[in-house]
């Protein structure tokens, strides 16, 4: 996601208070706190955006996608396929 830093780790992953994450680049709404979940990974993870447009997506291998933002093309993260809190929910 945006928001972690490589050497810091990541400081949203426990964070669920009631809002709105947005793009670190450009604002765009992204994801709403209601669709977090938690999860292993160091990353906060999601079960659906905002807005069929908030996240552009494209195959990086089978069952990883990269996740852009879907106005400014701001690197997110990676989806994974049948990784979530439900089976068949993917993990932004």
């Amino acid at each position: 996601m945006s928001f972690c830093s490589f050497f810091g780790g990541e400081v949203f992953k426990d964070h669920f208070t009631p809002g709105i994450y947005v793009c670190s680049k450009c604002d765009h709404q992204l994801f709403s706190s209601r669709s977090k979940f938690e999860h292993s990974s160091p990353w906060p993870a999601f079960t659906e955006t905002i807005h069929p447009d908030s996240v552009s997506k494209h195959e990086e291998r089978p069952g990883a996608y990269k996740v852009r933002c879907g106005k400014c093309g701001n690197g997110l993260g990676h989806e994974f396929v049948n990784d979530g809190p439900s089976k068949g929910l993917s993990r932004f």
